[in-house]
């Protein structure tokens, strides 16, 4: 995902800014560019691909800038390329603008601007906020700057240097990261603080609207109603050697944390409310292909396979097309059939995982289409595939995986959606559903403000052994997720199971010593899970039940209830995966284990 960087100090702007810019570089990224000014004129650099690349035009045009904003871009509106690379300007060149987020009503801002004579050059929504600023300017930057933001619809961070103000940087963010970091006499901007650590502990992080006019020895920070604030600097607990905690005891518990941004991460730029569909724009295969696909196979390991069995049933109840989910390290062993007209998916957060790698090299041989579901860029399994669908979660540290696997099944969910509005399904339901899909982030953000109340909760069973996890439909591949996470960190032995299963061998390990974990969320299997929990119950189990708020007769059941909001069925397992992963977090550090470096365990497979 894109990333901003931006310097102004006693310090070579240049060379500070590009430092800061690869640090930047595990977002993912096409394009990069620089801005800055020199002698009253806004003097700019951009690269297609890599910061290496626009590190060595630098260097042959011998840019020097007094001050200097910078930003890796990733492709959404528009292709990657240097006329939509970052900074965008106004017709006068005399403002450039740097921006992480999406413009949501860039197109109308488009039309209004282009009435009053702006000229635009790339296919950007960013290029609407050079020009929009600069239609409000009248020798009062900040004034216009405020104006416009007024108007602007959707999340934004954004950097902007003026050739009238030289020796300041204007900072504003609006649900999308930017941090300033306080240095002596010097200042930073940056969308991931991690990215100036080494230099500074000392951070403001801008919010709602607000504007910060900054200066290398000063910072005014103006709210949405234009008014001046006292903002408090923050000092970051991070180092320059452990740059990704932040305020968090462990990265587990910080990507847990961080799950409601790289949601909306994943669904930027890729739907149209307007049609009630999503959109890829990085997706290799036109419509003819995906109308011809009959089927689809997915691959993957672990957490990934667990995504890609949510996906199966999403994809066949709201698609209508068959779905077979199979282990990675198990298929490249068959001697598979493969149909006419099958689609091959391949997940891994990595990359690099070897069994689903050797998998899709046999499928290829065959013939077989590939499309990837991965979270690094220039991985192996992203260069192997015919198209890939990046997750946009930034790094993920902690070996077990958690916003990977929740922006896995948001793009899934995305990519089913797109199919089913290709067949069967109608306007008005794709719209409700990404009605349903964009209220992810903030219901996600309910279940961590309950964080305490699942810490006590974990507290009280943390003694335990041996636990299982139970749900059906769709809370049946949410339950092996919950166990598998349980396991992981905690090394307690933890089993996921459809819940009509449990009478047909499992209920025989049911005791007051063998707690359940029951995922309620699923509406349409709701009475049925009940009847299974009043089995586990009358042979005295412990009952920790995540439901969605309000729901009935569960109380006379369960010993514990752990409510997360009410949304759809095909998305229900996100909220409770993210009560999951707080309940197997918090029973690890109750049990003083290596959370983020469990034993015997890898970040990514890379051996068969």
């Amino acid at each position: 995902m894109c990333g901003i960087y931006g310097y102004i100090g006693r310090k070579n702007a240049v060379k500070e800014t590009i430092a800061g810019l690869k640090k930047l570089e595990y977002r993912g990224y096409d394009s990069a560019g620089i801005a800055g000014i020199n002698n009253g004129k806004i003097l700019h650099c951009k690269e297609r691909g890599k910061i290496a690349a626009l590190e060595e035009s630098v260097g042959k045009n011998d840019l020097q800038l007094d001050v200097a904003i910078a930003q890796t871009r990733w492709a959404t509106h528009g292709k990657p390329g240097k006329l939509n690379a970052h900074p965008h300007f106004d017709n006068h060149h005399s403002l450039a603008v740097v921006h992480n987020g999406i413009i949501e009503n860039h197109e109308v801002l488009r039309k209004s601007l282009l009435s009053q004579g702006a000229n635009f050059v790339s296919e950007t929504d960013t290029e609407a906020v050079a020009h929009l600023i600069a239609s409000f300017y009248t020798n009062d930057i900040l004034k216009a700057i405020q104006e416009a933001v007024k108007l602007l619809k959707g999340s934004f961070a954004l950097a902007i240097i003026h050739r009238d103000f030289p020796g300041k940087i204007f900072a504003v963010a609006h649900e999308c990261p930017l941090i300033i970091g306080i240095g002596a006499d010097e200042t930073f901007i940056s969308s991931d603080s991690n990215a100036f650590v080494a230099h500074t502990q000392t951070a403001i992080f801008l919010k709602d609207r607000e504007v910060a006019v900054i200066e290398a020895d000063k910072i005014d920070i103006f709210d949405a109603t234009h008014k001046k604030i006292a903002k408090k600097s923050e000092q970051l607990e991070a180092t320059a050697e452990s740059v990704s905690k932040g305020y968090f005891e462990h990265f587990t518990l910080k990507e847990i944390h961080e799950q409601p941004q790289t949601i909306r991460n994943a669904i930027y730029s890729r739907f149209s409310n307007e049609y009630g569909t999503a959109l890829f724009e990085e997706l290799d295969f036109d419509d003819n292909e995906l109308l011809s696909v009959e089927r689809i196979l997915i691959l993957a390991c672990g957490t990934s396979w667990h995504a890609g069995c949510l996906a199966a049933y999403m994809i066949e109840d709201c698609a209508r097309l068959p779905v077979q989910v199979e282990i990675a390290s198990e298929f490249r062993y068959k001697n598979p059939v493969i149909p006419r007209g099958t689609l091959v998916i391949a997940i891994s957060q990595s990359g690099e995982t070897a069994d689903t790698i050797a998998a899709v090299r046999e499928l290829k041989a065959k013939g077989s289409k590939i499309l990837a579901l991965c979270n690094a860029q220039d991985s192996t399994l992203s260069r192997e595939a015919h198209s890939c669908l990046f997750l946009r979660a930034g790094p993920e540290i902690g070996v077990c995986s958690t916003k990977a696997f929740t922006s896995q099944v948001v793009v899934l969910s995305l990519f089913g959606l797109m199919m089913a509005r290709m067949r069967h399904m109608s306007k008005h339901k794709g719209q409700e559903f990404l009605e349903a899909l964009k209220k992810l982030p903030d219901q996600v953000e309910k279940v961590l403000a309950n964080s305490k109340n699942i810490e006590k909760i974990a507290k009280k069973y943390a003694k335990y052994d041996n636990f299982f996890f139970l749900g059906r439909h769709y809370m049946f591949p949410a339950s092996l997720e919950g166990a598998l996470k349980l396991k992981e960190i905690s090394y307690i032995n933890a089993n996921g199971y459809p819940a009509g299963e449990m009478k047909h061998g499992p209920i025989a390990l049911i005791s007051e010593e063998c707690p359940t974990v029951a995922l309620c969320a699923n509406k349409a299997t709701y009475d049925k899970l009940l009847s299974n929990l009043m089995e586990v119950k009358a042979r005295s189990g412990p009952v920790i039940a995540i439901a969605e708020e309000g729901s009935f007769e569960l109380d006379r059941i369960a010993d514990e209830i752990i409510e997360v909001p009410r949304t759809i069925d095909e998305l229900a397992a996100i909220p409770t995966s993210v009560a999951a992963q707080l309940l197997a977090y918090y029973i690890a550090l109750e049990r003083g284990t290596d959370i983020d470096q469990p034993r015997n365990l890898a970040k990514s497979v890379t051996v068969e």
